[in-house]
């Protein structure tokens, strides 16, 4: 019978979770991030790493009650095994090459995590089948399907780790934000570093940021009205108006998401230009 046994170097949730770790700690240091480099080449939304990780992140975060709990696990257990073994040996043995060169490997693996053993069930539910080792096979099932069957109601200490998590997740997506708006525009301005920043801290609380976006929304509409008298050109005058009215739509969301926030950053660049043109 085939011992199971988990390997940390094989597992894409727990190499994900660790390299998020590292950009949140990179990007607080002012450092610049080779973690956040593997992330964008390793994990692209065509590659099977993406796919994999998808299916980690489902059995981490989805919530089911008893009766559809061992549905869902049993689907997305199903969905593993469509994807092809040997590609994705082949990205993965690419991604540790490079989080080798880039990291002390075992450095890199001696963060605790707090979620480490559903990590581990996870990753030999993936990868062993139920007639490698039958108890074992159970044992790994039952402790997910306990996770996600799991009531709302959790321990302030597993509470406190999910939101440690969101928290770096949401450094990640405001790290690439910033990237992708500084290929494009100049450096950020105050107002868009504060827009990031209620981002990042409002990770459990999306009133208080929805709050937030919306007095901002205002008072970018209220910037843009005025500019917009400074402009000779009827055309763009027209077309300032056209794009004020925007806002609204942001406005009309129940979640604010990464786009939003960059769309944002786009507006308080465009008023910092309108400015410039003004002066």
């Amino acid at each position: 019978m085939k011992r199971i046994k988990h390997s940390k170097v094989k597992n894409t949730g727990l190499i994900f979770e660790l390299l998020v770790r590292q950009v949140a700690s990179d990007t607080m240091n002012n450092r610049d991030s080779k973690a956040l480099r593997i992330i964008k080449r390793n994990f692209k939304p065509n590659s099977l790493l993406a796919q994999e990780l998808k299916l980690y992140r489902s059995l981490h975060e989805e919530k089911f009650t008893n009766a559809k709990a061992e549905t869902f696990v049993t689907a997305v257990t199903t969905a593993r095994k469509t994807i092809n073994e040997a590609l994705l040996k082949r990205e993965k043995y690419n991604l540790i090459k490079e989080i080798r060169s880039a990291f002390n490997i075992e450095d890199f693996f001696k963060s605790r995590v707090s979620n480490y053993k559903l990590h581990a069930a996870i990753y030999k539910l993936f990868e062993h089948a139920e007639a490698d080792d039958p108890k074992e096979y159970v044992e790994n099932k039952f402790a997910i399907l306990e996770h996600v069957a799991t009531v709302a109601k959790k321990s302030t200490d597993t509470k406190s780790a999910l939101v440690a998590e969101q928290k770096d997740l949401r450094i990640l997506a405001s790290k690439i934000m910033v990237e992708k708006f500084n290929e494009k525009y100049s450096v950020l301005s105050k107002a868009q570093k504060q827009m990031l920043r209620e981002y990042i801290n409002n990770v459990t609380n999306s009133t208080e940021l929805k709050k937030y976006v919306l007095r901002e929304t205002k008072t970018l509409q209220d910037q843009l009205t005025k500019l917009k008298t400074t402009i000779p050109s009827k055309v763009l005058r027209i077309k300032l108006t056209e794009v004020a009215n925007l806002l609204n739509q942001i406005n009309k969301k129940h979640t604010i998401e990464d786009k939003d926030v960059l769309t944002m950053l786009k507006y308080y660049e465009l008023v910092d230009e309108l400015n410039k043109v003004k002066g």
